[in-house]
Order: C-alpha cells, then sequence, then structure tokens
C-alpha cells in the first residue's frame, strides 16, 4: 500500500487459501470464472453493503480494505488520492468470494482468490483507458494476477516486495530497554512529525498518500502516534496505529532516524504503541513487515508478534 500504511513458508493464512482454492476448484468443472463474475460497483456504500461481512469474516487477512474503507467513509473520498475509488466483488452462488479496491493513483488491492478468479479479474479490467500501477495481494493471488495482467495488456511486471503480516500474542517488552519513556506526539511535535513523515516515505520506498503536515495534523487530533523520546526529551523513534476497526489496530510508520538506530529505540516504540492499543480495547494488534528486512522481523518476533500470512506487491510497467 501507499505509505500511511520464503519459499516454503506457510501461515494460517496459506492454509485458509489452500483450502478455498480446493473448494472453488470443485465449481470449475462447470466452468472457470468469467470476467463477468466480478462485478465493478458504484461506490463505498454499495460495495460495503455487498462485501462488508466477507472481509469482516477474516478481519485480519482483510486488515488493509477493512482500514482503508473506514478512512474512505470518516475522511471522505479523496484521502488517499484526487481520482474516485474504485470498487468490485466476485459473487458466486450467492455469496461474496473475493473484493477488490482501489484508491488511485495507488495499487489494486486484491484478497484472497484462485489463479482462475484473478485472471478473470485481469480480464475484467483490462482497459486501455484503465491505467494499474500494480498489485497488492497474497503470494500466490498477487502472481496469478501480475501474470494474467502482463499476458493480457503487455505490461512489465516487477515484484516489488514481499511482505509478511504478523498479529500480536503475548507482548513482551524488548530487554535491554534503551533510556527514556514513551509518549503520545501532540501539537508541539507537529514539525517533527512532518519531517519524518518524509523521511519514513523515502527510506520504505513508498508514495506519501497525504501531505505530511495533513499527515501531521490528523496523527496528532486521534493521537496515534507513540514517540520513544531519549532521557534529554527528544523523540528518538516512533510507532503509528491505525483507528480500531473489527476489533483490530495495525501498527504501521515504525521509524527511526539512521543516526538513532541500533539502539532499540524501534522496538520500544512499537512494543509501547502496542499496549497502549491493547489498553485502549483492541481485541488484535496486526503489523506488516518487509521480508527483505531479517532485522525488523526478528524483532517483531521477540515483542510477541506471530504470522499470520505473506503477501506480495507487484508493479506493472
Amino acid at each position: 500500500m501507499p505509505c500511511d500504511d520464503t519459499a516454503g513458508f506457510r501461515t494460517a493464512g496459506d492454509h485458509h487459501a489452500d483450502g478455498r482454492h480446493r473448494a472453488d476448484d470443485r465449481h470449475r468443472a462447470d466452468g472457470s470464472p468469467e470476467p463477468g463474475d466480478w462485478h465493478v460497483l458504484a461506490g463505498l456504500d454499495d460495495f460495503l453493503a455487498r462485501a462488508g461481512a466477507f472481509l469482516r469474516s477474516e478481519p485480519a487477512l482483510h486488515t488493509v480494505p477493512l482500514t482503508v474503507t473506514e478512512a474512505l467513509r470518516t475522511r471522505g473520498p479523496h484521502v488517499h488520492g484526487d481520482g474516485a475509488p474504485e470498487f468490485g466483488v466476485l459473487e458466486r452462488e450467492g455469496a461474496v468470494r473475493a473484493a477488490f479496491l482501489r484508491t488511485p493513483p495507488h495499487r489494486l488491492h486484491l484478497t484472497s482468490a484462485t489463479g482462475a478468479q484473478a485472471e478473470a479479474l485481469a480480464a475484467r479490467l483490462a482497459d486501455p483507458g484503465r491505467p494499474l500501477p500494480g498489485v497488492i495481494a497474497g503470494r500466490r493471488t498477487a502472481a496469478a494476477f501480475a501474470g494474467a495482467w502482463r499476458h493480457r495488456t503487455g505490461a512489465t511486471v516487477t515484484l516489488h516486495k514481499e511482505q509478511r503480516l504478523y498479529r500480536l500474542g503475548t507482548l513482551t517488552v524488548p530487554r535491554p530497554s534503551p533510556p527514556g519513556r514513551p509518549r503520545t506526539a501532540g501539537p508541539a511535535d507537529r514539525d517533527h512529525l512532518v519531517r519524518w513523515y518524509g523521511e519514513f516515505c523515502a527510506a520504505v520506498g513508498e508514495t506519501a498518500v497525504r501531505a505530511p503536515a495533513a499527515w501531521a495534523d490528523a496523527r496528532i487530533e486521534r493521537g496515534d502516534v507513540t514517540f520513544w523520546e531519549g532521557p534529554d526529551g527528544a523523540p528518538a523513534a516512533m510507532a503509528c496505529t491505525t483507528p480500531e476497526i473489527a476489533g483490530q489496530v495495525r501498527v504501521g510508520g515504525v521509524y527511526t532516524p539512521p543516526g538513532l538506530r541500533g539502539r532499540g529505540c524501534a522496538g520500544a516504540a512499537t512494543a509501547a504503541a502496542s499496549r497502549a492499543a491493547l489498553a485502549a480495547g483492541a481485541r488484535e494488534v496486526l503489523l506488516f513487515t518487509d521480508l527483505a528486512d531479517p532485522v525488523a522481523n526478528r524483532l517483531y518476533r521477540r515483542i510477541g508478534y506471530r504470522p499470520v500470512a505473506d503477501f506480495a506487491v507487484y508493479d506493472f510497467g
């Protein structure tokens, strides 16, 4: 997703996807999904009416579309970009089997789908007048859609990154704890947040979804940035959280400036933000990591996060 958010590795999400693929394949004897099985919907209200229960049936796997649709509902249709958001569902036998959404100019986000379903969606969307910069989905779903998109459009397809979704088990504060304490970022920290937001987006190679000042103002208003500050009172790291939706909060935007890294401040900020989310009533706390960053993956496991599912992000040229 835009910046706000191993071979053989099997997770709860992968097992579920395997089961769903087998169940859908039983129907393919009657014909593979057609592009027309995918319904492009008129807007957010229609999407939530038709896909809301489906998304909430597995909220961890659907954390991104749940978070994005909540932001669109509460903050307006252009919170993630100037283009009109796009939504769709695949319905079979009276039930939603998969869904997608996109907030232009950003990538398509697709829920778990069979290869045939992903190919049918690529055929449905492959229109010269519909530019598509990429896709985010579970590993196999993303690969299937990316391959079908390349076949349909001739676009260059590049694997941008692979991510792992984690769920917090038992929170364990990393030891030794760095000197300092956690605190919530407030109005006096606005300039700090503006600067760090830009630095964070550049560090992770993603596009800022909002003007940095607007992002900082919204975060301060919601109180969802946890700083770890040093003994001198200066922030040394931050960890952000999303608003609670479907009983879940997602930690993201974990950042430490280069000169302060290696001191344990990011882990301390993440643990503090996770504890605050639980204290505020979240039933589950989630986060994504870049699989190319082994240090971060080890850190989050030490804090108590456990793997849920793997995702892939593709760019289309």
